[in-house]
């Protein structure tokens, strides 16, 4: 047996990796040699585990490079699990359902059905990956070994258990792959609406307007409807700057409010769940209080999040800013609040954004002179309440099943942490389809 234990309690005898299956490193033919590379023999890299449920991976090795290499050929089904690096792959598991090979910096594990269920294998090690990174070898390239792993202990609850487990688990998982793949499938509609409608618009009809039946003029952003103009962001609208965090204020004369991070401003919507309270001088909550139809947009951050805009609709009241995020506050009836995140979180707007910004690796800021310069392509204001409120729809619809794959994901998460340690046995239903 192992010295070290299973990092959590459950109720079943345990057996090494190394006792219950084969463990099988790969390795990487000369990419020098050409003959070795292209052929048909699949061979999967260390990046290839974040695919989850492996059917085919992207490259191929001839047979040469097999003969003349450390890979092995390993028959399906098997679990991957990534080696080396100090990111997230080391430690990451796959289940591999096709016959393949592996770089030296992938591991695959393959079982003895008579003792352990691959597909229960894989969800038990993903339920352990920060157990697996902690048992990873060396200081700063710390990494798993073939050794290591055949170490590792596995509780064994009864191969029928295993299975029932691994099968609730997997019902779940092909929910949230179908649930991702309509998301997907919503942006991908969602940009090219937003497209459509940040350059061509809504005519008085309702209609989309075309080069065949509407005029469109050159502008300084591209080409747009005639009827448009093109204004900078800080000409329509009032952009501060909000409390500036760490200044400590007690005593009479202050409150306790809650505010807005960075955190709390997703793109196109606004995450409430955690909401930090800052004291500052009953003086100064005018300035930073927020207005229903203000939109606050990001100082900096990860590119992603670099410029993005929610609108803000009052859910807390008062409530305050911090100062890395902007509040834009449009004027009235020149620019509505839903076009302008629209605007912003667009590709255009991105664009312009990281484009504009002071940056530094994969981080990025700008200032409110930059936000300030940002020009807005600007229909009638009737006109951009239309495109809102179209966009708006779009945005519910994506909005909704991205809550039902948090939903999702925590329920995984729920059940792999009953199912797997034993305080939920599945044992109920294996007897009630052994009386069917």
């Amino acid at each position: 047996m192992s010295e070290i234990a299973s990092y959590f309690d459950h109720p079943w005898p345990e057996g090494l990796i190394g006792e219950c299956g084969c463990v099988t490193v790969g390795g990487t033919p000369q990419t020098s040699v050409e003959k070795y590379w292209g052929g048909d023999v699949p061979w999967m890299a260390s990046g290839d585990v974040h695919l989850k449920r492996i059917t085919d991976v992207p490259k191929r090795i001839t047979e040469s490079g097999l003969r003349f290499s450390n890979a092995t050929l390993v028959a399906a089904p098997t679990v991957a699990i990534g080696l080396a690096g100090q990111g997230k792959t080391r430690g990451t598991v796959a289940l591999v359902l096709e016959k393949l090979c592996t770089n030296q910096s992938v591991a695959l594990i393959s079982a003895n059905p008579a003792k352990l269920n691959v597909e229960y294998l894989f969800y038990n090690l993903e339920f352990r990956y920060e157990e697996l990174r902690s048992r990873s070898a060396g200081g700063g390239r710390a990494g798993l070994s073939k050794q290591l792993i055949e170490q590792i202990p596995v509780p064994l609850p009864p191969v029928c258990e295993q299975a029932k487990i691994a099968e609730i688990l997997s019902t779940v998982d092909r929910t949230i792959e179908q649930t991702e793949a309509l998301i997907a499938k919503q942006q991908r509609i969602k940009t090219g609406l937003t497209q459509d409608l940040l350059t061509k618009g809504i005519d008085a009809h309702g209609n989309l307007r075309s080069a065949s039946t509407h005029k469109f003029k050159d502008s300084a952003i591209g080409r747009i409807p005639a009827q448009w103009v093109v204004q900078q962001l800080g000409d329509v609208s009032e952009i501060s700057s909000g409390v500036t965090l760490g200044k400590v204020h007690e005593g009479p004369g202050t409150v306790e409010l809650p505010y807005l991070r960075v955190a709390n401003v997703q793109d196109g919507y606004l995450d409430l769940n955690e909401v930090k309270t800052i004291r500052i001088p009953v003086s100064a909550v005018q300035r930073y209080e927020l207005k229903a139809g203000d939109v606050l947009m990001n100082e900096g951050g990860d590119f992603d999040k670099l410029g993005r805009g929610s609108v803000w609709r009052g859910e807390i009241s008062p409530c305050l800013h911090q100062n890395h995020v902007f509040r834009v506050r449009p004027k009235s009836r020149v620019l509505s609040s839903g076009f302008l995140t629209a605007v912003s979180s667009s590709a255009y707007g991105k664009t312009f954004f990281v484009l504009a910004s002071k940056q530094s690796t994969n981080l990025a800021s700008i200032n409110s002179t930059q936000l300030k310069s940002f020009p807005i392509p600007l229909p009638d204001y009737d006109e951009q309440l239309r495109i809102e409120t179209l966009l708006g729809q779009s945005n519910l619809s994506c909005n909704d099943a991205m809550r039902h794959l948090a939903k999702l994901r925590s329920l995984k998460s729920a059940l792999m942490q009953d199912l797997l340690t034993g305080r939920r046995r599945v044992t109920p239903l294996l007897e009630l389809a052994l009386t069917r």
